[in-house]
């Protein structure tokens, strides 16, 4: 095997050797000294990093009053250049290198690496000190400026990792990054891991230095045609083996900055130290979540948390930091890929919650995963994705590697989340969609297979998994019918229509076919394309719409049992149990108008995630059945803190709106189902969970004087799928204006 790194080293002593005979030979023809003059590499010769056909980087710095300087310049480049040597020099005092460096910040990047080659060693020594000092000094105010370089050059040049035919210095996670990190590492201010930029780094030369024997000639970019041969003369079997290794170094290095970058930033903006830090003299840590808190712009793990005990404590980090878009902490995802605790198989209904809620966090999932992925904990979630990690696209009109593009699918199918009654089921197929690309054969096909086995360790229905498997085997149906059939005839719709067999299935694909398209790229989403799916979607609705599927009935009653044990207690009962590993809470309060909304709030307060509810009324009762998260409740102190706000709900809204200050509004959905129900008003809210949500939907339906005579709540990942039955004060549907007047109020309410 060719020792490249030897090579590279080999070349710079040999381009030492000759420039400090032509040091030596210039200074003695013109009768000047030694002292006060030197040749010193920078760059990449001064890291003694020389490809087959690199430049020598050189700068010839003297003295102030250094006689003949100009002549013995002249000297030395000269024969360089009548070798055919190709030479990036220049000449300068040690102010005239401050000054540019200062000036520039690639010239102040490539002067770090300045090592001495010939003549007074003393001189680059003073160089290097005064050039470190002032870096370090001035880096907190250049770095802001040094990283929006690294983006103009990212957006105009492209992600390595991401690339056909990636440019290994100048796109983003390659070689021109490595530099900048190793200047973040001099700079002092933020850690870099830099062993594994090393790493990386070296990989990435090692393929440059082939590629420039490949093509007999200085090029960094790895075009189709030599993709080949390089994978040859680095011992790869392929173009696909090669862009792989080269997309996960890529990818790395990319990551690496990604973090970086983000604690520059912290650094930045970190205001004073604050009077409680200095007096306790430890960080200030924000609890998120359980186990979870933030540290300096980071999602790091409270100290009493114990992933090697609690199986879901990585997702629930995970998905915290990604709907915050905020970074995971490095240190946080090395621990749970070394020490977290394996989930059963089937996963908990809890861990199935997280996983969609990350998933359907937008662009916030990208940087989350990566972290994590990096790490080795995704291997351990999904031991399927090992097989399409940085694996090339096979078709041009994919932009990305099969494992980004699933991460892109799942981040547009976020924004149609409100779209579908389902989105956990879209966002989980987004995931999947394209794990059969790993596998030979129709990747459609492949993947159902792979998508029935993991849907159903993820811990779904068979129904459920059996949709999310219709989903994966099915999701490139819409285009090719839409693009290929003739729309107007009946057999068409009739074909798609036996395949997807109700509306909510053509919803969910119909959503994965967008959210595909979007993130596969501009050739795959054009209009004309997505015109012509959308008028095969509305057909094939109007075909199955006949068919009386009944998407919302009355929720159903709670179990007689419950209902018994509930009552029994008095007029006002709470029951807490466990049932099949979730925590219920029974509650049974007198049944007027805002005693549910007060239910909810007291829930909130308690910090007991809702995660689903059924609620109806019974002979003067509100019985309301809760699953949640979070420790379980005392039930005599919980309806203690029931019947207090009940009196005076005052106490426990304050306390409500004090915690959910901070939770953005993001955008929800209300409407009107008036074909769902004869004998009530049905009102469906779409909306991002957070702690007060559902207080905020029921105390805006009581404000209005609608009651709720029941209702579906779910919580599905991060989304909210609630359904509430309303009727007036005398138990009939609300008139038409009252509706409209109640939606817009809980719309309001969600917004403000």
């Amino acid at each position: 095997m060719v020792d490249r790194a030897e090579q590279r080293r080999v070349r710079a002593e040999e381009a030492d050797a000759l420039l400090q005979l032509l040091l030596a030979k210039a200074c003695d023809a013109l009768g000047v000294p030694t002292e006060g003059v030197a040749l010193v590499a920078v760059g990449g010769y001064g890291r003694e990093e020389l490809s087959p056909y690199s430049d020598l980087d050189v700068m010839l710095v003297h003295s102030e009053g250094y006689p003949r300087i100009d002549e013995l310049a002249a000297q030395i480049w000269y024969p360089l250049w009548d070798s055919r040597t190709k030479l990036d020099h220049s000449v300068r005092t040690l102010a005239d290198a401050q000054q540019a460096a200062a000036a520039d910040d690639r010239v102040a990047l490539g002067l770090l690496d300045a090592r001495h080659v010939a003549g007074d060693s003393h001189l680059t020594l003073q160089l290097r000190s005064v050039l470190m000092a002032d870096w370090r000094r001035t880096a907190k105010s250049r770095l802001p400026g040094l990283a929006q370089a690294c983006r103009d050059r990212a957006s105009t040049v492209g992600e390595l990792a991401h690339l056909a035919e990636p440019d290994l210095k100048e796109a983003y996670g390659g070689l021109r990054d490595a530099v900048v990190l190793r200047a973040l590492v001099a700079s002092w201010l933020v850690d870099v891991p830099h062993p594994v930029v090393e790493r990386a780094r070296r990989d990435l030369l090692e393929v440059r230095d082939a590629l420039h024997e490949v093509a007999g000639r200085a090029t960094d970019r790895l075009v189709a045609d030599l993709a080949g041969e390089v994978a040859a003369a680095i011992g790869l079997s392929g173009r696909d083996e090669l862009l792989r290794h080269v997309y996960a170094t890529g990818r790395t290095l990319a990551h690496v900055c990604d973090v970086s970058w983000r604690r520059v930033e912290s650094l930045m903006t970190k205001p004073p130290r604050s009077r409680r830090r200095q007096r306790t003299g430890g960080p200030l840590l924000l609890a998120l979540d359980e186990g979870v808190g933030q540290h300096e712009g980071e999602v790091v793990l409270m100290p009493d948390a114990r992933p090697e005990r609690d199986a879901v404590l990585g997702l629930r980090a995970a998905a915290v930091a990604a709907d915050r878009e905020l970074v995971l902490s490095p240190a946080v995802c090395g621990r749970l890929a070394l020490k977290a605790a394996d989930l059963p198989d089937p996963w908990p209904g809890e861990a199935r919650r997280l996983l969609c809620a990350l998933l359907g966090a937008g662009s916030g999932l990208l940087e989350v995963w990566e972290g994590l992925d990096q790490a080795g904990y995704i291997s351990r979630l999904l031991p399927e994705w090992d097989a399409v990690r940085f694996r090339p696209p096979q078709s041009a009109i994919h932009r990305f590697t099969v494992d980004r593009h699933l991460l892109e699918t799942c981040v547009e199918a976020s924004s149609m989340v409100r779209d579908v009654r389902r989105p956990d089921l879209l966002l989980v197929a987004a995931l999947l969609h394209d794990l059969g690309k790993a596998v030979d054969g129709d990747h459609s096909v492949t993947g159902a297979a792979i998508a029935a086995k993991v849907a159903r360790r993820f811990g779904f229905s068979e129904q459920d998994a059996d949709v999310i498997t219709l989903l994966v085997r099915q999701h490139l149906m819409l285009a090719q019918v839409a693009t290929r059939r003739d729309l107007e005839d009946p057999m068409t719709v009739d074909m798609v229509a036996g395949i997807v067999r109700t509306t909510e299935a053509l919803d969910l694909l119909e959503a994965l076919t967008y959210a595909d398209a979007r993130a596969a790229g501009p050739a795959a989403s054009s209009p004309w394309r997505m015109r012509l799916v959308g008028e095969l979607c509305r057909r094939v609705r109007g075909e199955l719409s006949g068919g009386g599927e009944g998407m919302w009935n009355d929720a159903p009653p709670i179990p007689v049992p419950v209902l018994h044990q509930v009552v029994g207690v008095g007029r006002l009962g709470v029951t807490v149990s466990d049932h099949h590993g979730d925590l219920r809470v029974n509650v049974a309060v007198p049944d007027q108008v805002g005693t549910l909304s007060t239910v909810a709030a007291v829930l909130a307060v308690e910090r007991l995630a809702v995660r689903s509810a059924v609620i109806t009324a019974v002979e003067g009762l509100g019985i309301s059945q809760w699953t949640v998260a979070g420790s379980p409740p005392d039930p005599v102190r919980l309806r203690d803190r029931l019947a207090v706000a009940l009196r005076d709900s005052t106490d426990v809204v304050r306390r409500l709106a004090a915690r959910d200050s901070a939770a953005p509004r993001v955008a929800s959905r209300v409407d009107l189902l008036p074909d769902a129900s004869e004998t009530a008003t049905v009102l469906q809210v779409r909306a991002h969970d957070r702690p007060a949500l559902l207080y905020d939907v029921t105390a805006a339906i009581a404000a209005t004087g609608a009651d709720i005579r029941s209702a579906h709540v779910s919580t599905l990942g991060a989304e909210c799928v609630d359904v509430f039955y309303l009727t007036d004060s005398h138990g009939a549907p609300l008139e038409p204006e009252d509706a409209r007047t109640t939606a817009k109020s809980v719309l309001d309410r969600l917004t403000f």
